[in-house]
């Protein structure tokens, strides 16, 4: 994965593990100001994209323009969610996580703001406090089908799979087909090892139209732990610049080539990781 790139989920599981990866993809779903990690300025070119799709240096500004709207304003809550999303983003996981105490403190029974306090718990490592206030966040009347799924996500990473799919299932009875919560329940499934399931998921969620190249990505992961190399690169070169595919199946095939690969992802979904 380039240096500089954060479109592939691919390279991101591989460095920080199985759970990171998994937070990453459902966490990104839950609500703030327009239901994903996506920013508006007129700083950055077409005024509005994910988070997760820009390289270090347009990340850099959007964190640094949002940072400027946050400082002159701490009680605007939209500059406070997106320069929390940037900071946590970036890395920064502990001050995304001071700035969303300031907002939740000042919008605390905002839905979009409480999403977004439980995102950067989550990223900073509290995850029975994210969960309780995912928990608050949500409306028993009108469950938010990607809270429901944050909340799968977390577990996980708890070690709680069988509630963690649980959760996943009620989701999908909210938003069927919805390919981020079923590539997220199909990486539940590699997270014990289980890559059969793991697969089959990650199929579904590949195969429907609103997918995108992380869930791809994730996919192209499986099929090759499972030793089937040839079509993983396939996969992995789906929908990605030349240079973002050539590196992740440069690493992926490294990994590969292991004979412990699956021993030490497992391994790795073990210990504190960064929430991308």
């Amino acid at each position: 994965m380039s240096a500089g790139s954060t479109t592939s989920l691919l390279g991101t599981f591989l460095f920080r593990g199985a759970s990171a990866a998994l937070l990453a993809l459902v966490l990104a779903s839950c609500s703030t100001t327009a239901g994903k990690d996506q920013i508006t300025t007129g700083s950055i070119p077409k005024s509005s994209r994910p988070m997760d799709t820009m390289n270090s240096g347009d990340l850099a500004q959007a964190t640094a323009t949002f940072g400027k709207a946050y400082d002159a304003n701490p009680k605007d809550r939209d500059a406070g969610v997106n320069y929390a999303n940037a900071l946590r983003m970036s890395g920064r996981n502990d001050q995304a996580l001071a700035v969303m105490q300031q907002v939740a403190i000042n919008n605390p029974s905002d839905r979009g703001v409480l999403a977004a306090y439980g995102k950067a718990q989550a990223a900073a490592g509290q995850l029975e406090q994210a969960l309780a206030t995912i928990d608050r966040a949500q409306t028993p009347d009108r469950p938010d089908w990607r809270l429901v799924s944050a909340e799968g996500a977390i577990l996980d990473q708890l070690g709680r799979s069988t509630d963690a799919r649980g959760k996943y299932r009620d989701a999908l009875v909210l938003a069927p087909n919805e390919p981020t919560i079923l590539s997220n329940l199909g990486m539940s499934y590699v997270l014990t090892g289980d890559l059969k399931n793991a697969e089959t998921y990650l199929r579904s969620a590949a195969a429907q139209p609103a997918t995108d190249s992380r869930v791809r990505q994730n996919l192209a992961l499986v099929v090759g732990l499972q030793g089937r190399f040839a079509e993983a690169e396939q996969i992995a070169r789906h929908e990605l610049t030349p240079q973002q595919a050539n590196a992740n199946v440069a690493y992926l095939r490294g990994m590969l080539v292991q004979r412990n690969s699956w021993q030490r992802l497992a391994a790795s979904s073990g210990t504190k990781k960064a929430v991308q």
